[in-house]
């Protein structure tokens, strides 16, 4: 058992060492500023998640600091594609939009939390985090893209 999984680790390791002999400098690069974003959004989360943390019993519940993660990151990629849309530049995209938003983001989170809500027979609580969450991160982006344009 030990054997197949260090030859499966082996095969991955080995197609990965292919995939970036294979692609260019420019997708390198790109992949190291999304790496580098990315790294930085998902710290930021920890550290905000860490702070808002504390204040979840206040709220019965509610996953304050997913939240505002959401909603904050939401307003982020709306300001920064704004920006874009009118200065191009890829590095800013690629370091800022995919990485560090999509590192700080945290959907996923928020999908578990709502399950998690459900499961502890808060539905009252599930419901109104899913569509403050949907309607502010919604609307935090299109008044950035509108606060840029």
């Amino acid at each position: 058992m030990k054997i197949r999984l260090i030859c499966v680790i082996c095969v991955q390791i080995s197609a990965i060492y292919i995939f970036l002999l294979t692609i260019s400098k420019t997708m390198t690069k790109e992949l190291l500023t999304v790496f580098i974003g990315g790294g930085v959004g998902s710290v930021s989360r920890y550290a905000i998640a860490l702070a808002l943390g504390k204040f979840q019993w206040l709220l019965h519940g509610f996953p304050l600091h997913t939240f505002v993660i959401n909603v904050s990151g939401s307003f982020l990629i709306g300001l920064l594609m704004g920006y874009l849309s009118k200065n191009p530049a890829q590095w800013i995209y690629f370091l800022l939009v995919v990485g560090f938003c999509g590192g700080f983001t945290t959907f996923s989170a928020f999908a578990l939390e709502i399950v998690q809500l459900f499961k502890a027979q808060h539905v009252g609580v599930a419901f109104l985090y899913i569509v403050l969450s949907v309607l502010c991160c919604v609307a935090a982006t299109f008044g950035a893209m509108r606060l840029t344009a």
